[in-house]
């Protein structure tokens, strides 16, 4: 098949390890996008990053219903490859990305009508909430070429070359930094510059992503972007990557409750430790990530080729290289808390209550990094509801936990430690199901 790599033979940590690094940089590419806006904003001050914060949230679920077509993408593609069917590979394709399409201006039109109302939500002051809505509503309009690029990028993974996605999000990354101060300072934008810069690098991304499909390089011999929904293929799509994207879309409703409770325990503050801290924390998150999605790929392959030792193997191998990272991590948070939330938010009083935040969610990093380095070997098999089920009922759970310790006394704290035992609880039963039942849902070779 035209451009694809074969990752059912060879060295496993070498092909683990290649695959994983540029999918786990462009995850930290896309989340320096608001990482860089909150830097640059937390120059204005804290209100303004707390106005980024509230509609954060809302990236961060419009970036989980895109998950839909991207894990989609990655198992369907990978899967069929494995198989050794072309055809499948580029009707799952260009499926992928009609569907996304489709979702991302249905979702679009709600966030951008709905946009006053939503961020009332958090019960934020007249000027911060103005300042959210111009944001929401701006980057709104953007969210078809996320959703897109998510299908492109899901294609690449799953075809072995997930440097692609890299450079070209690379390229984005580094255009927004540069428009950033320049529309929220030069010209004066404030917040509204910087979801212009967003826009304008989000389109850019999508942009070449076209550029390399259509003129530069024909992944699987060519495919339409755009084709008419057949049932095989939609269903298939539907059932890998619902499950996904309904677990981590409903995680970000928990996440809104969230931050409207923090804002109710502790002020502007409060919604601003949670959002910005948890941008931070994604540096474990996305390390992770990286590699869950580079096994779930892998094993996708080997999974359809019937080769169970090197899903075994690679399962095993993964869980070396992020529990290493994942120690460095929770040291860093723990003792170092205050002096990494300092870099974006410089005012005192926000970073010191940041560094609270980042030093109880320290505690969790390893699990984090289980549970999601698990989810790969159960995406890749093609079961993605056990690793739904146990999200949604643990994510859930911090709900009453949060007004339990907040009404206990322990106040915005409270929210925090409900985050962080949940996440420990959520590690150890995933990889507790999958040692249960590998032997019987992986074939024999």
């Amino acid at each position: 098949m035209q451009g694809i790599r074969n990752l059912t033979t060879g060295p496993i940590r070498k092909q683990l390890f290649k695959l994983a690094m540029p999918i786990m940089a462009t995850s930290f590419i896309q989340m320096a996008y608001s990482l860089t806006d909150m830097a640059w904003v937390g120059r204005i001050g804290s209100e303004a990053v707390a106005a980024i914060g509230s509609v954060g949230i809302l990236t961060w679920m419009s970036a989980s219903i895109s998950l839909l077509n991207k894990i989609g993408s990655e198992v369907s593609v990978a899967q069929s490859i494995g198989a050794q069917n072309n055809e499948d590979a580029k009707c799952f394709a260009s499926h992928n990305i009609t569907i996304a399409l489709i979702i991302s201006v249905c979702w679009g039109s709600i966030l951008f009508c709905l946009a006053n109302e939503i961020i009332g939500i958090y019960k934020l002051n007249a000027d911060i909430s103005r300042d959210a809505v111009s944001y929401l509503r701006i980057i709104a309009t953007a969210l078809p070429f996320v959703f897109m690029s998510a299908a492109f990028t899901g294609i690449y993974n799953a075809s072995g070359r997930s440097t692609i996605p890299f450079f070209i999000s690379g390229t984005g990354l580094i255009f927004n930094m540069i428009l950033d101060p320049l529309f929220i300072f030069g010209l004066n934008l404030g917040v509204q510059g910087a979801a212009y810069a967003t826009w304008l690098s989000q389109a850019t991304v999508f942009l070449l992503f076209v550029y390399q499909l259509k003129i530069k390089n024909a992944l699987l011999g060519g495919f339409p972007f755009i084709t008419k929904l057949k049932k095989r293929y939609s269903q298939r799509i539907f059932k890998l990557g619902l499950p996904v994207a309904a677990f981590n879309t409903l995680f970000a409703f928990v996440n809104m409750f969230l931050g409207r409770t923090a804002t109710e325990q502790g002020g502007h503050i409060g919604l601003m430790s949670l959002t910005t801290g948890g941008q931070i924390e994604a540096i474990t998150w996305n390390t992770s990530q990286g590699f869950s999605t580079a096994l779930g790929a892998f094993i996708a392959q080997n999974y359809a080729a019937r080769k169970t030792t090197r899903v075994i193997k690679a399962w095993q191998t993964t869980l070396w290289m992020t529990f290493t990272f994942g120690v460095f991590c929770t040291l860093l948070f723990v003792f170092m808390g205050n002096e990494i939330f300092s870099l974006f938010v410089p005012e005192p009083e926000a970073y010191i209550a940041g560094g609270i935040y980042l030093r109880i969610m320290g505690y969790s990093q390893l699990f984090m990094m289980l549970e999601i380095t698990t989810q790969g070997v159960f995406y890749g098999i093609g079961r993605t509801l056990p690793p739904a089920i146990i999200s949604v009922v643990c994510n859930y759970s911090r709900i009453p936990l949060a007004i339990y310790f907040a009404h206990r006394g322990m106040g915005v704290e409270g929210i925090w430690w409900a985050i962080s035992l949940t996440s420990i609880a959520k590690g150890i039963i995933l990889a507790s199901w999958f040692a249960i039942i590998k032997n019987k849902v992986l074939p024999q070779e």
